[in-house]
């Protein structure tokens, strides 16, 4: 595992990379953009490629011997005594993107050898927000530390949830949301899921929960909700597995439980992600 003086250099590198792509992408935003389908509504653009092109010549430039998994062109030669591998999101919120509004992020994320969760750095180019934590480093926001919300009931919490991208499947994560609904004080929708888990570790959200994610959509995020202070389990409370697409609850820690309960009760009628 890396020293602590590396894993900060490291966080440094890659809060760097994050933000020349966010620059990048907040030029490309008002400019006409061309639009892939890479399944049922699951959209790609040209910056999402051009971000992680940036990004990963970035990160094998100033760290040479990790590996580098991105979302659009995936895992790079493996190097088996690479000290960190590095999970890329280049643009998550496409859809956001796509339609003009402003909420989407850079997300990177690292784990070891081991696939402890090391670190992770999410910026948010349009409101100039970068989000990073290291193992031990706690978590911060351009540099001011950050902490989970102290609210202790879902009735006075701000809940935030995501859906798949394909709205017409089984499992579509409307009747964990309809569930919620007389439970929580507001709910939210945003569209980024790696914002949604710094949402939390601030405090601006008390729970975001929201199943089928990939690694490179949440690892950054749970790195730096984690050293926040917050929880992350599956529904049922069981260990987050980062490499398998399933469920996520991330909340400040208080209201987790009364949180599982609700999806629990989705289970028990028959409904609810599979």
């Amino acid at each position: 595992m890396l020293s602590t003086v590396d894993l900060e250099l490291a966080l440094d590198i890659a809060e760097s990379a994050a933000r020349a792509a966010g620059a990048l992408i907040r030029r490309a935003y008002r400019l006409p953009r061309h639009i892939e389908d890479k399944g049922v509504n699951d959209l790609v653009t040209d910056t999402d490629r051009v971000s992680e092109t940036l990004i990963v010549r970035l990160l094998q430039t100033a760290l040479p011997t990790c590996n580098i998994a991105g979302e659009e062109k995936g895992m790079r030669p493996t190097q088996p005594d690479a000290p960190l591998t590095w999970w890329i999101d280049p643009l998550d919120g496409t859809t956001n993107f796509v339609h003009g509004v402003p909420h989407f992020s850079v997300s990177i994320g690292a784990v070891d050898p081991q696939d402890n969760i090391l670190a992770g750095v999410v910026y948010d180019p349009l409101f100039d927000e970068c989000f990073r934590a290291g193992r031990g480093l706690g978590a911060t926001c351009n540099g001011d530390p950050v902490h989970v919300s102290t609210r202790s009931r879902l009735s006075d919490s701000l809940a935030a949830s995501g859906f798949p991208t394909d709205l017409r499947a089984e499992g579509n994560n409307t009747a964990e949301w309809s569930a919620f609904v007389p439970h929580c004080q507001g709910m939210s929708r945003m569209g980024s899921a790696a914002l949604d888990l710094c949402y939390v570790a601030m405090g601006r959200f008390d729970l975001y929960w929201e199943s089928g994610l990939a690694t490179w959509d949440m690892l950054a995020g749970v790195a730096i909700l984690q050293e926040a202070g917050g929880r992350v389990t599956r529904y049922g409370g069981e260990p987050l597995n980062i490499h398998q697409r399933g469920e996520l609850v991330a909340s400040n820690g208080l209201v987790h439980d009364e949180a599982m309960g609700v999806l629990a009760s989705v289970r028990r009628e028959g409904k609810g992600a599979r």
